[in-house]
């Protein structure tokens, strides 16, 4: 289902649980609120939509995949740059890795691992960060 996009920043603060396969649902939400907001949004963390769970999908050109609980294993090439967010106004300085490896489970929970450089990288960064409350 389509879920409206949480703008409130007191919420998007608070941090957010490792999800379980009760969250299946959020998954799905958070897939089809990206799909309907691929025209102007790359990514979403489950907290956009008002469930404050470490899950996030990516879209990867017309691919759009979901990352549950994803840790950052292992980062390299790091540089600066500015980034905004369909849930905040304007951009942002933020700092990123051109390379990382992401452990991660998949959407029927089985684990993961993937390497990303790129854009595809700055995205499942941007979005892992929002598991802290730390708003860009």
């Amino acid at each position: 289902m389509i879920k409206q996009i949480v703008r409130d920043p007191l919420f998007l603060q608070q941090k957010s649980e490792p999800a379980t396969e009760a969250d299946k649902q959020v998954i799905d939400d958070l897939m089809d609120t990206l799909k309907a907001n691929t025209d102007r949004c790359v990514g979403m963390a489950a907290n956009m939509i008002g469930s404050k769970k470490q899950i996030i999908v990516v879209a990867a050109g017309p691919i759009i995949f979901p990352m549950v609980n994803p840790i950052i294993t292992k980062k390299d090439g790091k540089y600066e740059t500015k980034e905004s967010c369909l849930s905040l106004d304007g951009e942002r300085p933020c700092v990123r890795y051109k390379e990382i490896e992401v452990d991660y489970l998949d959407r029927d929970f089985k684990p993961q691992h993937g390497k990303y450089t790129g854009f595809i990288a700055q995205i499942i960064q941007h979005e892992i960060q929002h598991f802290s409350g730390e708003l860009i």
